[in-house]
């Protein structure tokens, strides 16, 4: 039960970090547009079961796939798509490191 909990607060608070130290002046704002990615999560309603805490993200569900993670680090190099990009490497980053901790990485 630790670790999903800790993984879920990572979420947030990983993104609210980044955005108080690229974005001081209008954190608020960049850290809302980093929460807005969240909506990447929306592929795990195509899983069976839909939730599955020992189950890795990474490589199973479309969006959480090697080739999105490069479309989603080319996203961090213009400026107008930086904060989508950074909200979406930063949560692939953390749903790696997930799996990492589970054993369950697959390449």
């Amino acid at each position: 039960m630790f670790r999903p909990v800790i993984h879920i607060a990572l979420h947030f608070l990983l993104p609210a970090v980044a955005a108080r130290i690229a974005y001081a002046n209008r954190w608020i704002f960049a850290w809302s547009i980093m929460m807005a990615t969240m909506l990447v999560d929306l592929d795990h309603l195509l899983a069976e079961p839909l939730y599955d805490p020992n189950r890795c993200s990474m490589g199973f569900h479309p969006l959480h796939t090697w080739p999105a993670v490069v479309v989603y680090m080319l996203l961090l190099i213009k400026p107008r798509t930086r904060l989508i990009g950074l909200g979406l490497v930063i949560h692939m980053l953390l749903d790696t490191v997930d799996c990492l901790w589970m054993g369950t990485l697959r390449l």
